[in-house]
């Protein structure tokens, strides 16, 4: 009798840590992300919220310090109209590059973004690269 309490004590503790951890898992994935245009209409009413914001690497703007490995760009549209500046420190994500589509979580202070992490995206399509001697006869 005593041996049958303790295994059901412990496979509810087992079943409540499990359960939680479920829980917080899917709590800290599961977040939403703006996209630039919601973003900006909105930006004022989220200072110091923890967010995603999805947009692209303004041409001319990245400034990457490898020694302290902190980065700052402004994100924009694909058009490049409109943007809001993001800082971040940390290693440089794999992929990352002007002109490039990213989603940046982070918090929103003093007019900008200060990243937490920042996600690139593959290209939806992929091309192969041309030959040089291919392009001269095109």
């Amino acid at each position: 009798m005593l041996n049958r309490r303790r295994f059901i004590v412990g496979a509810a503790l087992i079943a409540g840590a499990v359960s939680y951890l479920v829980y917080a898992g899917i709590r800290t994935t599961s977040m939403y992300y703006f996209e630039l245009d919601e973003f900006l209409a909105q930006h004022s009413a989220h200072v110091g919220e923890h967010m995603r914001v999805k947009g692209w690497v303004k041409h001319g703007t990245m400034q990457w310090d490898a020694r302290t490995n902190e980065l700052s760009f402004a994100l924009t549209h694909k058009d490049e109209v409109g943007a809001v500046p993001v800082s971040y420190k940390g290693i440089l994500p794999d992929m990352f590059a002007e002109g490039r589509e990213v989603v940046v979580e982070g918090r929103y202070v003093d007019g900008g973004l200060t990243a937490r992490q920042i996600m690139t995206s593959c290209p939806s399509k992929y091309e192969p690269a041309k030959a040089e001697g291919a392009e001269a006869q095109s």
